[in-house]
């Protein structure tokens, strides 16, 4: 039957160890690992750090107290799984960007002159720098910065 009832609500016992664990600043992964080692073929009494995770961030649980938030090493207010990115929300991407399999074909060939490829390369330290080449003569600008007015 899903969704399945949190292991955290369903044992206080184990919730009170967690929390406990918490307080003392553990991460939920040693949490969990000390579980496994604990508890070696009791699974009642063993919890992922996911578990974890989830009855500290989703409201709804409610499994575990917020306050235990603050004994967290990292101090996101949320937390974002791997593969969640800025792309719904348009952060990252270009405006009105053409894809290149849609450019004409005239710049395909290179028999006209004026159709550039940019490069952005980073650097260490957060630094920067735009490579600009011009697709007919391969004539290349090296721009020192990532900004728009500097490229354009």
């Amino acid at each position: 039957m899903r969704p399945k009832p949190c292991k955290l609500a369903c044992c206080p016992s184990l919730a009170r160890t967690v929390s406990a664990k918490l307080q003392r600043k553990w991460s939920p992964e040693q949490i969990a690992g000390w579980l496994k080692r604990t508890h070696p073929g009791e699974a009642h009494n063993q919890v992922s750090h996911e578990t974890i995770y989830r009855s500290l961030f989703i409201q709804t649980r409610g499994v575990l107290k917020k306050e235990l938030l603050e004994h967290l090493r990292a101090r996101r207010t949320i937390r974002r799984s791997r593969h969640a990115s800025m792309k719904q929300s348009g952060l990252g991407q270009i405006k009105d960007a053409v894809p290149i399999s849609e450019r004409p074909a005239s710049v395909e060939d290179r028999a006209i002159p004026g159709h550039w490829e940019g490069d952005l390369i980073g650097g260490s330290k957060n630094s920067y720098v735009a490579m600009l080449v011009e697709r007919q003569s391969r004539f290349v600008i090296k721009v020192a910065n990532k900004d728009t007015e500097g490229v354009v």
